[in-house]
């Protein structure tokens, strides 16, 4: 009997690697087809702007900063029209797997400037400045972060993806016309 458990055991650990390896690769070939799909409609990104989005407030700490608001608010980034590759993370300072990826998104931005990465912050909005804003600055995370303070969760996931179950880590992908959602970390 403890042949087949272990034997159960080591089947299911191979099945969860194989199902991790095919989320790893279909993310990795999301990029790809996105990254040369952008590549060819345009070589130059200068010019492209960071949507201006309707704050409620700004924390600052230094060179960091934390914007907070609403969903409405929100909406525009999540929809851009133009042709740059956006990667919106939503994560939260206190979700181990969220703050186990973010140094892959730091890299990820450093080998492709190209890419505009958003992050999107889940943490209570009384914890920016004992929480939010040291953690940013421990880890020298400098890309746009922006807090959704929107309390009521069940009426904006389904927005962001009908299928999200509102776990995080989550993140979107997209460029122009082209939207992947992934509800799973990297």
């Amino acid at each position: 009997a403890y042949q087949s458990n272990k034997r159960v055991e080591e089947l299911v650990l191979h099945s969860e690697m194989i199902h991790r390896y095919k989320n790893l690769l279909s993310i990795g070939l999301t990029l790809v087809i996105l990254l040369l799909a952008q590549s060819c409609s345009s070589s130059k990104n200068e010019g492209y702007a960071s949507v201006q989005l309707k704050t409620d407030t700004v924390y600052h700490d230094g060179d960091y900063q934390v914007e907070v608001v609403n969903f409405e608010a929100l909406q525009p980034l999540l929809y851009q029209k133009d042709e740059r590759l956006h990667v919106i993370n939503f994560w939260a300072t206190w979700c181990i797997p969220c703050v186990a990826e973010l140094p892959y998104f730091q890299e990820l931005v450093k080998k492709h400037p190209n890419i505009e990465l958003t992050l999107i912050s889940l943490d209570f909005s009384s914890k920016i400045r004992s929480d939010l804003l040291p953690f940013l600055k421990d880890r020298q995370l400098k890309e746009r972060v922006i807090l959704l303070n929107e309390p009521d969760a069940n009426s904006w996931i389904p927005q962001i993806d009908a299928d999200w179950t509102g776990a995080i880590p989550a993140t979107i992908i997209y460029s122009g016309q082209k939207r992947n959602f992934y509800e799973q970390s990297f």
